[in-house]
């Protein structure tokens, strides 16, 4: 296990601020998910993917988000929330390209390279549940 105290600090510090981020998407939408669904189908309609898919994916992606959140708050199973991280804004980034929103496109890029990159550096996540429940002894 690695020991740098100022990587495991700079770690935290690194982590903490994306999952923030994705917690607040999540959470502020739960009590409105119909809303919200209804706000995503309505943007849609003009692309080609049908709405089948759209209402569920509009339902889906807060509780997505929402995990996400949770997860790195906690620094839980880092490494797979990560990843979901990653699949969250890929999803993001096909649906922005259907919608021609290319500034969307780059903020969801920028957020994949930074999942990827705690994903890379994850050893050093020792201020976190997984190091507690999972380090080697």
């Amino acid at each position: 296990m690695v020991h740098a105290k100022k990587e495991n600090t700079a770690y935290l510090l690194a982590r903490l601020p994306i999952a923030f981020s994705m917690f607040g998407h999540g959470l502020v939408r739960m009590p409105k998910l119909a809303t919200f669904s209804e706000h995503v189908v309505s943007q849609f309609e003009k692309t080609m993917l049908p709405a089948a898919l759209v209402v569920p994916y509009s339902y889906a992606l807060s509780f997505f988000e929402l995990a996400v959140g949770v997860l790195l708050i906690l620094g839980l199973f880092t490494r797979f929330a990560n990843i979901l991280g990653v699949a969250v804004m890929v999803s993001l980034i096909f649906g922005s390209c259907l919608l021609e929103q290319w500034p969307n496109v780059f903020t969801q890029i920028v957020y994949g390279a930074y999942f990827a990159l705690l994903y890379l550096y994850a050893d050093y996540d020792k201020y976190s549940v997984d190091y507690l429940i999972f380090r080697k002894k």
